[in-house]
Order: C-alpha cells, then sequence, then structure tokens
C-alpha cells in the first residue's frame, strides 16, 4: 500500500516538474519567408526572370500565418504547393526563386538555418536530469519521512 502511494507521488511530482522545465519558444514573423531544406529564405522584392529558372526544388508543404515552430518545406506567406526552384548561377545558399500566385518568379534571400523542428538534445537532457533530480530528493525525503515515522512508533512501544 505504502509503495503504491510513493508511486503517486513520484507521478504528481514529475508531470509538475515537466510543467515547469519546459522551455518557451518565439518566432518572429516581422518577414515573410520559406524553409527549404532546413533553411530559412526571405522573400523579396526581386523579380526572377524566367530564363534563369533552374530545376525544380521542391514546393511549399506546410502554411501557417500563426507564429510558432513548424517543420518540412514550411511557408508563412505562400499557400501549400507553392513551388521553389534553383537560379542559375546562384547557389541555394545564396538565393532560391519561388513561383507566386501571378505565375510571376520571385527572389527569397538565404537567411540561415531554420529552428523550427531541431531538437535541442541538450535542454532535454537537462529536462530528464531535472526530473530524476527531482524524483531522487522525494525518494530521499519519502525515504527520511518514514524512517522518522516509524521510530517514533517504535519509541512509544
Amino acid at each position: 500500500m505504502q509503495l503504491r502511494k510513493m508511486g503517486s507521488y513520484i507521478i504528481v511530482i514529475w508531470i509538475l516538474s515537466a510543467f515547469t522545465l519546459t522551455g518557451t519558444v518565439h518566432a518572429d514573423w516581422a518577414r515573410h519567408f520559406v524553409v527549404y531544406d532546413g533553411n530559412s529564405y526571405s522573400i523579396t522584392d526581386i523579380p526572377v526572370d524566367a530564363s534563369q529558372i533552374g530545376n525544380e526544388l521542391g514546393k511549399v508543404t506546410s502554411y501557417s500565418d500563426e507564429e510558432g515552430i513548424y517543420s518540412g518545406h514550411f511557408s508563412n506567406y505562400y499557400p501549400v504547393g507553392t513551388p521553389y526552384y534553383a537560379i542559375q548561377k546562384i547557389e541555394t545558399d545564396e538565393a532560391i526563386a519561388v513561383n507566386g500566385s501571378d505565375g510571376m518568379f520571385i527572389r527569397a534571400s538565404y537567411e540561415g538555418a531554420y529552428g523550427g523542428g531541431i531538437i535541442s538534445w541538450g535542454k532535454v537532457g537537462r529536462y530528464v536530469a531535472g526530473s530524476f533530480a527531482v524524483i531522487i530528493v522525494s525518494l530521499l525525503i519519502w525515504n527520511n519521512w518514514g524512517r522518522a515515522k516509524r521510530e517514533v512508533g517504535n519509541e512509544e512501544l
């Protein structure tokens, strides 16, 4: 019976620690962008001539205009299905072209790696270690409390 009670305490403490240890993630959507191959590209006003368009690289697979962290070929501006293209004589680590709804190609300039969908194993490790620390401390407190209660009971006999 006491083991079941202890298990209940541990579960409650673990859940509470999970809520208090979680971090907050914020995305700054001060600009329109697309994500291709884990990289973020900022939409510009620069048109790309159709003669400069290379191979299709992919398409928008996920769209949202609400701030958050998303994975895949994501955009906060273009709808699902919008294709990305290489620009001839320009590497994808510099820019890509996006085919807008009006059929015009627009340059999207490389901004860096996109943080969405990337798991921070360092944070996960800290959360797990923190949870285990809470569990260990809880077990020690419970064990000492039980021992003290038994000693008081033995003194009364």
